[in-house]
């Protein structure tokens, strides 16, 4: 029983930021991210037994925090406002790397797209930060948000072009800028 610990232990190191950072894109919260992820690992612990294997194990894991995170957006559905994003989540998600020292020009394009991406709706940024920030393949995100892989196809050209559009007034801007 102690090695299991030990053992899951090493698996809460590995996969906690990563699984963190998605959850805080989900989400738009930092303390709900972290709540879920606490959530997510206590349940994988109890569940270690029902993992088969026929998947990875972050794949597994996800699932089991997506689905925590779903109901809990569904029990909070009034939507975040961007002002509360920005305090909630405050700067770029901990990645575990030293922060690169970025200029402001950077610095506002990512609060850009984290606001582009926080206007999608679920079905959309779900599928963006699997496919995008987490490199997921399609027929993980498949398994994940279980799904056919024609569908997951689909909605991540849709989400894709719905991001340009919303990004699109600001890169107009930004050239508009640079002229």
């Amino acid at each position: 029983m102690a090695g299991d610990s030990a053992a899951f232990g090493q698996l809460v190191g590995r996969y906690q930021d990563r699984l963190y950072n998605s959850l805080v894109r989900l989400l738009n919260s930092a303390e709900d991210a972290r709540d879920i992820v606490q959530d997510a690992f206590v349940q994988a612990y109890l569940k270690l037994n029902t993992f088969r294997g026929a998947s990875a194990f972050y794949t597994w894991l996800y699932r089991i925090a997506f689905n925590l995170a779903m109901s809990h957006a569904r029990k909070q559905r009034p939507t975040a406002s961007l002002d509360r994003l920005k305090t909630d989540c405050g700067g770029e998600p901990v990645d575990g790397q030293p922060a690169p020292d970025a200029g402001l020009a950077q610095r506002e394009r990512v609060e850009t797209v984290h606001r582009a991406l926080a206007g999608l709706n679920d079905e959309y940024r779900q599928i963006l930060i699997l496919r995008e920030l987490e490199g997921c393949r399609y027929d993980e995100i498949a398994e994940i948000l279980e799904l056919p892989a024609g569908t997951v196809r689909s909605r991540l050209f849709r989400a894709r072009l719905q991001l340009r559009d919303c990004l699109a007034p600001a890169m107009r801007e930004e050239i508009g800028e640079a002229s």
